[in-house]
C-alpha cells in the first residue's frame, strides 16, 4: 500500500467512525493502524505482501491476527475499506462478519493543518 492509498483508506474508515491512523512501516510501506477499544492495535498490510492481513498488537506484543483474506491481492480500495470495517477482532484468529457494523459518528480527519503540506496545499 503506497502512502496515498493508505490515507484514503484511513480517511473513509475514520467518516466511518473506525478510529484508523496512517502507519508508517519503512521509507515506502504504508499500512492502517486501528486502535480498539481495549489498548490493542490491529496493524493493516505493512508487510509488503499483495495480500491483505492483519496483525494484533498490545504493548508491541502479538496477542493474534487475521490471516489473510482470500482473494484480498485483488481488492479495490472500497473492498478493503470493507474488509476492515467488517474485521471482528474478539478472538485471537479474527475473522470478517458477515456484515460490517453500523457507522459510528465520523472522526476528524488526521494530519489537520500539516495535512495541506503533504499534497502541496491539495488532496490527491
Amino acid at each position: 500500500m503506497d502512502e496515498y492509498e493508505a490515507r484514503r483508506v484511513v480517511d473513509a474508515l475514520r467518516n466511518r467512525g473506525v478510529p484508523a491512523h496512517v502507519e508508517r512501516a519503512s521509507v515506502a510501506q504504508f499500512g492502517v493502524r486501528v486502535m480498539l477499544p481495549d489498548g490493542r492495535q490491529a496493524i493493516w498490510d505493512t508487510d509488503g505482501t499483495a495480500g491483505l492481513e492483519a496483525q494484533v498488537m498490545r504493548n508491541g506484543v502479538l496477542v493474534g491476527f487475521v490471516p489473510m483474506i482470500e482473494g484480498s491481492e485483488h481488492f479495490t480500495e472500497e473492498q478493503v475499506i470493507d474488509a476492515i470495517a467488517r474485521a471482528d477482532y474478539d478472538q485471537p484468529i479474527g475473522r470478517l462478519r458477515a456484515t460490517a457494523p453500523p457507522p459510528a459518528p465520523p472522526l476528524p480527519m488526521e494530519g489537520g493543518f500539516f495535512r495541506r503540506f503533504l499534497g502541496g496545499f491539495r488532496e490527491r
